[in-house]
């Protein structure tokens, strides 16, 4: 039986669109191997979406008007043209615009002949052909939505098949979800490649869209322009949390990193959940150092004012048993998303994130912490430096696509250990590379009373019982004075200014707060 194509479809055997004709009779013998059913049978081959008067449309609209390629280049590629050759003749204009020379019918077929491809582009003749085809300069752009459009229905195509061949593949490390992963990236990745919507913004948009930012934040109260954390203090040094920037946390162990993340995660989400999204943000934490359990009974602790040790231990009261759960049950419609997945890479990450935006409208990412994200395993083994500079960039990257803040925290080297006192700056980050350079801020937290504490010594072999009681005393007095108090060093803003913000830290409840100078007491 003889396969024919439907008279709509233009035949090109040269383009491999049509590659897989010669499979359609073989697969249509052995559904009808009799031959039986003739020529009713509908064929199995289908023609890969693409349109032949569009592609022409365009080639032709540039050839008779350079100015057309202005309005398409920043997002039609020579592979986006369904037609091998009409891909061949989109590049060589791209050359002879780029050199500042005309491209023509005449300049493409000298262009052709030195590099002697001319036949296979279809000659002279076809070049005529285009010209004639031409769609006006005002249609080019369209022309060009259409061309690229069709080009991505053809990867979809080409991505579900790939994903079937995978699935059905028997390869032991490539598991279902690491599957699902992977394709989700490469349709992501298919989404944003060649926007057609981006470029210059003129002066008068960009202004507008500052002024409706300002006016936001004028008609928010506490007039911020970004996500509140939550704290009063350290909110009027940032203005909040703004969309797209990169915010670094950095420390030294026991310093209560991710006490303070925590708190700021739950306002947030609190505040959302309480203003029905008129405030807050809905928050994704991503902790790859506790699990999901430990770090929902931190924050169980710090609202129920139950100490966490008592949980751990199972020394709870049946009193405070019954006031956890009671709080649990206020406490579990709250947006607050945890993902506590070991070692993950970067781009897994960014799956989960946009995942997590698609479905809840996610408003805020909190990663604990930055040097237990794993590097891409594809990319090149270039030392821990260069694989914190590109896990860095990758965060950077995901608050910009996502157009979220992402807090990501981050460990500080032994070297401020070293000096007196131990307060942190900004070459002590851990694996430094580009962490300072990516981020928009960067913060340290700094408690004075953890070093004090551990200055207290036993009576010397110098002293009488008077010096050691003198000294003992006047460290009694130091520490009362920063006892619960905690330092929030903003040593990097990219849109503000750099300063100090003193908090208040409860270490049984692993809860920070603003600090209240005016009546002299910690809240």
């Amino acid at each position: 039986m003889a396969s024919t194509l439907p008279p709509s479809i233009d035949f090109d055997p040269i383009d491999p669109i049509y590659s897989d004709l010669s499979t359609a009779k073989p697969l249509i013998e052995a559904i009808d191997p009799a031959g039986q059913m003739g020529e009713t049978v509908a064929p199995v081959f289908r023609a890969m979406p693409h349109n032949l008067e569009a592609e022409k449309g365009l080639l032709g609209a540039i050839l008779l008007n350079n100015r057309a390629h202005e309005r398409i280049n920043e997002f039609i590629l020579p592979q986006h043209f369904a037609y091998e050759r009409h891909g061949h003749i989109y590049e060589a204009i791209d050359k002879l615009i780029e050199r500042g020379q005309i491209a023509d019918p005449i300049t493409l077929q000298r262009f052709f002949e030195h590099d002697q491809k001319l036949a296979e582009i279809g000659g002279p003749i076809y070049l005529a052909e285009l010209a004639s085809a031409a769609a006006s300069v005002i249609n080019a752009q369209e022309y060009g939505r259409i061309v690229y459009d069709l080009f991505l229905k053809r990867e979809i195509i080409n991505l579900g098949e790939d994903m079937v061949n995978r699935a059905y593949g028997a390869e032991i490390d490539e598991l279902a979800p690491m599957q699902i992963e992977m394709a989700e990236q490469r349709l992501y990745d298919l989404a944003t490649t060649g926007e057609t919507d981006g470029g210059f913004k003129d002066f008068k948009t960009a202004i507008v869209d500052a002024i409706y930012i300002a006016d936001a934040a004028h008609k928010r109260e506490g007039g911020l322009a970004g996500v509140g954390s939550g704290f009063r203090d350290l909110d009027t040094m940032l203005g909040g949390l703004h969309k797209s920037d990169l915010l670094i946390l950095a420390a030294r162990p026991s310093m209560g990193k991710t006490a303070l993340v925590t708190n700021m995660g739950f306002n947030m989400a609190y505040n959302y959940h309480k203003s029905g999204g008129n405030e807050g943000a809905v928050v994704g934490f991503f902790s790859l150092e506790m699990s999901a359990e430990q770090l929902a009974a931190r924050i169980l602790s710090e609202q129920s004012n139950i100490y966490s040790d008592k949980m751990r231990k199972g020394l709870l009261s049946n009193d405070e048993f019954s006031q956890l759960a009671t709080c649990a049950k206020t406490l579990h419609e709250i947006p607050f998303f945890i993902d506590d997945t070991p070692a993950l890479t970067v781009s897994a990450l960014r799956t989960r994130a946009r995942r997590l935006k698609r479905q809840h409208n996610l408003g805020v990412i909190i990663v604990d912490y930055l040097q237990l994200i794993s590097g891409n395993p594809n990319s090149k083994n270039d030392g821990r430096v260069n694989e914190v500079s590109e896990i860095t960039r990758g965060l950077k990257t995901l608050a910009k696509e996502l157009s979220v803040p992402v807090i990501a925290l981050s460990q500080l080297s032994r070297a401020v250990e070293s000096r007196d006192p131990p307060r942190p700056q900004l070459s002590d980050l851990r694996e430094s590379g580009s962490i300072e350079q990516d981020a928009d801020v960067v913060m340290f937290i700094y408690r004075e009373e953890y070093y004090m504490e551990r200055k207290k010594t036993g009576r010397r072999a110098e002293e009488d019982d008077s010096k050691f009681h003198e000294r003992e005393a006047r460290w009694q007095e130091n520490l009362a004075k920063i006892q619960g108090l905690a330092e929030v060093i903003i040593a990097k803003q990219r849109h503000g200014p750099i300063g100090d913000v003193t908090m208040t830290f409860t270490g049984e409840f692993a809860r920070f707060g603003d600090h209240d100078w005016q009546h002299g007491n910690n809240q």
